[in-house]
């Protein structure tokens, strides 16, 4: 298998979303051709989305040829030790 995107130990884990709020949840997710679904009944109107977006994650999403994804955000916002001085 070339391409494509794959989960190795069940649905796609390690993913969060949040909305306009900026607030954080943890997510659920499904893999769609070749796209990720990420939904959460806390955001209503999700805006960003992070994958594997913290310390010593767990690699769930891989390619067809079985190589991991890397972590991964939409989102520009600072984070809380940014512009710390």
């Amino acid at each position: 298998m070339d391409g494509g995107l794959i989960t190795k130990g069940g649905e796609p884990g390690e993913f969060a979303i949040a909305g306009p709020d900026q607030k954080w949840y943890w997510a659920n997710a499904r893999i769609e051709g070749d796209t990720i679904v990420v939904t959460c009944s806390s955001v209503p109107n999700p805006k960003e989305v992070r994958y594997a977006w913290q310390a010593n994650p767990k690699a769930t999403l891989f390619n067809g040829a079985g190589l991991p994804a890397s972590p991964f955000r939409t989102d520009n916002w600072p984070g809380i030790v940014q512009n710390i001085q």
